[in-house]
């Protein structure tokens, strides 16, 4: 009796696992903060092929500018997901820009390829437009709601492909996008 106390079965520590886990993706789900950062600001930048994109090109879509860089461990780790969620919303009001930042157009579009991603690259070279978004942390994500306005924001690592995640995105498109997608 007195070995069983010092050593707890081992069912006890998958249970503890498994609630760390619950708790673990359930955090992440809610870490979108609600955006108390003021206006949006500008983004206009290249594309891996000199393309110019602004912001406001895609108003009427809810867009996920996320800022990342190729030495950026959690940013390579999130890329998929991005990736994912930008399939699940294919045919929707939907748009993901990612923000390169620092890196040059070659680095940028070699990793793109590799993973590969179909979601827009942008260049950020010299770090202004990254600067101008408070991104001080890689990545940095933020939800651009279809009037442009920003409506949430993540530092940080996300599964981005996660329900939760895709349903507060769907919350905010418009309302006749939504009954067009539903079944």
């Amino acid at each position: 009796m007195e070995n069983r106390r010092r050593n707890p079965p081992r069912l006890f520590w998958l249970f503890c696992a498994a609630v760390a886990l619950v708790v673990s993706i359930t955090a992440r789900a809610e870490a979108l903060k609600p955006w108390t950062g003021g206006a949006t600001p500008q983004l206009e930048l290249a594309d891996l092929d000199g393309a110019v994109h602004r912001l406001s090109d895609y108003r009427g879509k809810t867009v996920l500018v996320n800022f990342w860089a190729t030495w950026c461990g959690p940013c390579r780790a999130e890329m998929p997901s991005i990736e994912r969620l930008r399939k699940s919303m294919d045919g929707k009001p939907f748009a993901v820009l990612a923000v390169n930042v620092g890196e040059s157009g070659r680095v940028a579009r070699d990793y793109a390829e590799k993973l590969p991603v179909s979601f827009t690259v942008l260049l950020d070279r010299d770090g202004r437009t990254t600067r101008g978004w408070g991104a001080r942390v890689l990545p940095a994500s933020f939800l651009v709601g279809p009037d442009g306005a920003i409506r949430y924001s993540y530092l940080g690592e996300l599964d981005w492909s996660g329900a939760e995640v895709r349903s507060r995105i769907e919350a905010l498109m418009p309302k006749e996008s939504q009954r067009a997608a539903a079944p």
